[in-house]
């Protein structure tokens, strides 16, 4: 695995890790009011992103050129404030639900750069 590729699935892994110590601090404490951040966390960013690094494993042509990149540090950046600021929010501080907003839709839009990747791809004619 390169490249972009890796880039994801390194991400992947620190939001599984992220998450998953998570998850192990809400049971240990008895406190799930992060609830939404670990589920958020386990799918937006561990699944996310193992399926974006194994789409570009598979496609590695789609994961040269600009587009690409501008796929991989919106979701990272995107996917990071929305985790930080909801974790935050939940916690009682009302002044970061518009970072939340804003961060969701951030990562609304890296999906929607991955679907102008992913798509012409796979509906390509093979040569």
């Amino acid at each position: 695995m390169q490249g972009i590729a890796r880039n994801f699935f390194t991400l992947a892994i620190l939001y599984a890790l992220a998450g998953m110590a998570l998850g192990i601090y809400m049971g240990l404490s008895q406190d799930h009011s992060q609830m939404p951040v670990h589920a958020h966390t386990m799918v937006a960013g561990w699944l996310m992103s193992s399926v974006f690094a194994f789409f570009y494993h598979l496609f590695p042509k789609a994961g040269f050129g600009l587009l690409a990149q501008v796929h991989f540090w919106l979701t990272a950046v995107s996917g990071t404030g929305l985790l930080v600021a909801l974790s935050l929010l939940l916690a009682g501080n009302a002044s970061f639900e518009p970072v939340v907003g804003i961060s969701s839709m951030l990562f609304y839009a890296s999906m929607l750069v991955f679907a102008l990747i992913a798509l012409p791809t796979v509906y390509r004619k093979p040569a």
